[in-house]
């Protein structure tokens, strides 16, 4: 089993910049690819980044350039830094954990979620 919990999120105008971290207890996390996830109001979840066990990443056409995902299996955290953030950014952001190691882009293969942290861009 393991426990996610992310930080990092609030309120940033258009332009700025956020990191997310993403903290693992109960286990390990390094046999785990991590994802990032969002949810903005009335839309469906939508895949942000992925790490893959080798270290590869992963990233939506809408960040791509923008964000960036990393982590430090010393420190079982997960980190999102957003950068020249727009208010469609805006979403509840939730990292995940793949049992895969593979580092998917869909939300199905994710076991363990966090409870999400919420990132509002202003215009």
């Amino acid at each position: 089993q393991v426990q996610l919990v992310e930080s990092g999120g609030g309120l940033v105008q258009a332009g700025g910049s956020l990191r997310l971290s993403c903290a693992a207890s109960g286990r390990t996390f390094s046999p785990y690819a991590m994802g990032w996830f969002r949810q903005a109001p009335g839309k469906e979840r939508e895949f942000v980044a992925a790490i893959g066990l080798s270290g590869r990443t992963y990233y939506s056409g809408a960040v791509k350039g923008r964000f960036a995902i990393s982590r430090d299996n010393a420190k079982n955290t997960v980190y999102l830094q957003m950068n020249k953030l727009k208010p469609d950014d805006t979403a509840v952001y939730s990292c995940a954990a793949d049992i895969s190691g593979a580092g998917s882009s869909r939300y199905v293969d994710y076991k363990y979620w966090g409870q999400g942290t919420q990132v509002t861009v202003s215009s």
